[in-house]
């Protein structure tokens, strides 16, 4: 279970619908399995099928999350065009077990989805979002 404050889901869903064509991308940023903020980030790859966080960006996130003594919890994606479930590649990229992945789907484009998974050797199992209507 991860906990995201109706404004953040907001803001991802936003970031999402203003980067359309290409997948949007970031992090959230709290404590233990609590969102408290967002941090989008720039898809170096300016796609509509994959994403690649900017490392410059990333790395200042990091320094703000201990900074602040937060930790990383979250990453997310949009997927433009398809449902709200990792890809064959959003899984083989999962590299780090400790955080949960966020995809954000706008498929319907009036309708978004927005589901969190834990991704663990190559299997993703979706949790539950708590605070997460928009």
């Amino acid at each position: 279970m991860i906990a995201i404050p109706q404004a953040i889901v907001a803001g991802m869903v936003a970031q999402a619908r203003r980067e359309l064509p290409n997948e949007a991308c970031g992090l959230l940023v709290g404590k233990e399995n609590e969102a408290l903020k967002q941090y989008p980030l720039t898809n170096v790859d300016h796609s509509p099928e994959h994403f690649s966080l900017d490392p410059k960006e990333q790395f200042a996130v990091l320094r703000e999350a201990r900074r602040q003594g937060w930790q990383v919890i979250a990453s997310y994606h949009s997927h433009p065009a398809s449902p709200a479930r990792p890809s064959a590649e959003d899984i083989r990229l999962a590299l780090d077990p400790n955080i949960i992945y966020i995809i954000v789907s706008l498929q319907e484009k009036e309708n978004p989805v927005v589901k969190a998974f834990s991704i663990r050797e190559g299997a993703a199992e979706e949790v539950g979002i708590l605070n997460s209507k928009f």
